[in-house]
């Protein structure tokens, strides 16, 4: 049987009306707090309700410091109040308080939550919304490809998989930003938006039905909610197998794809998960790249090509592609690489003439579980990968030679008609390869 603890720490859900917001119980127990801790808004609007002596902390740039403000008025058995927005379990401050302290420690009397406020005043049902939280630091405005340490990222990626989207904001991601997000996504003519600014406030004002397009050249006040949803049937597309006339390739001469038997192969071997961090070095048109973006839902592919018409055929055939978690670079490998995060699994269809290079660095980086995987069509290439493989210690590899034949029209009848052979070389650490 669980222990009540005889002093808890009451965390508060408020919202902008103030006491009005609050039930007796939550009431009395603010009255009757030794220390309050709180936001510099909340403690001013609550201030007349303090009762003579409590002492006040405002948390306004000091997060870290509340679980020990917690801990020590609770060791002088003091009753502490943390006054929060909201419901405080909902993208609030009662799970880091729990994480910090424990959950016994904490009696959580929560509130309505501006995004349920929001819905309300425009009969959004949100059972099954996806919330996301754009309080980050400011990385400026949404740009195709942006990397994961955007403050938007996680917004980009649920545009993908939800079809509504309640948005707890901030001062530099604001609701105007998030329909260029939706803009620059391709995404505009998908989503209808809702701004609900200054909820509970003699200000309050609900803007519905706005399209991304319109909200962009809009201004909205400080505190505001954002709420989207889809208005078009989401996109099924099809994960794996692509064929290659769906992909823009360059013209007149057809090539720098890797065909679809190859690219299947491949995939397979790279062991891709649900959030694998990929890397695509000589991405050509992006084909390999962009399957693995579709098969790594939370993951991302970091993809980079040297020549300057295929990077701009790889960025086609992103845009075409509804993906937000591929990012593609301009650059020649093994530069610009020292900057991404570590893979899960690497594909190399071009080395730029660095081959051996480029393997002992991927071999260093690669995660636990990972896999290096690369494509030759010459026997020197070929070459130099195994020679440099057998160089390193502790590398497992293999290589596999397909050729595949497609049948092809000859009168009335059919014959095959080969494709080129390719080598597909893959390896990974011994000791990983041999528990497995």
């Amino acid at each position: 049987m669980e222990i009540q603890d005889p002093n808890p720490c009451r965390v508060i859900g408020v919202l902008d009306d103030g006491i009005a917001s609050l039930n007796q119980t939550a009431l009395a127990l603010l009255r009757s707090a030794d220390v309050i801790v709180g936001g510099t808004r909340t403690l001013a609007l609550l201030a007349p309700e303090f009762k003579p002596g409590a002492v006040r902390h405002d948390l306004t740039g000091k997060l870290k410091e509340v679980p020990e403000w917690v801990r020590a008025a609770r060791a002088d058995h003091l009753s502490c109040v943390v006054l929060a927005t909201g419901d405080p379990l909902c993208h609030g401050i009662a799970p880091y308080l729990a994480q910090h302290l424990c959950v016994q420690a904490l009696d959580i009397l929560p509130n309505l939550s501006t995004l349920q406020l929001a819905c309300a005043r425009i009969g959004l049902a949100w059972q099954d919304a996806r919330i996301v939280s754009v309080h980050a630091k400011d990385a400026g405005e949404w740009q195709r490809g942006s990397v994961p340490a955007h403050g938007l990222y996680a917004l980009a990626q649920a545009t993908r998989q939800h079809a509504r989207l309640l948005v707890l904001t901030s001062p530099d991601n604001s609701p105007d930003r998030i329909a260029r997000l939706l803009l620059a996504e391709g995404l505009g003519d998908d989503f209808l938006m809702a701004v609900a600014e200054n909820l509970l406030q003699p200000e309050e004002r609900v803007v519905a039905e706005l399209t991304p397009q319109q909200a962009s050249e809009m201004r909205f006040a400080a505190l505001n909610v954002v709420l989207l949803w889809r208005v078009t049937p989401a996109a099924r597309p099809v994960r794996f197998g692509l064929a290659d006339a769906q992909f823009v390739q360059r013209q007149p001469e057809k090539g720098l794809i890797t065909k679809q038997e190859v690219r299947a192969v491949s995939l397979a071997r790279l062991q891709l998960r649900a959030d694998s961090v990929v890397w695509d070095i000589g991405a050509g048109s992006g084909s390999v790249g962009l399957e693995a973006a579709r098969l790594c839902p939370q993951g991302h592919v970091y993809a980079t090509e040297k020549n300057e018409a295929d990077f701009a055929i790889a960025g086609q055939n992103h845009a075409n592609f509804g993906v937000s978690n591929y990012s593609l670079f301009l650059g020649k490998a093994p530069e610009g690489l020292d900057a991404w995060p570590d893979p899960d699994a690497v594909f190399v269809g071009g080395s730029g003439g660095e081959l051996a290079t480029l393997i002992g660095g991927v071999m260093s980086r690669l995660r636990p579980g990972g896999a290096l995987v690369m494509n030759f069509v010459t026997l020197e290439n070929l070459a130099t990968a195994t020679a440099t493989l057998q160089a390193l210690e502790g590398v497992d590899w293999d290589v596999l030679q397909l050729q595949a034949a497609r049948s092809k029209p000859i009168l009335h009848m059919h014959r095959m008609a080969a494709e080129n052979p390719v080598w597909i070389v893959c390896a990974r650490r011994a000791e990983e390869a041999r528990d497995e």
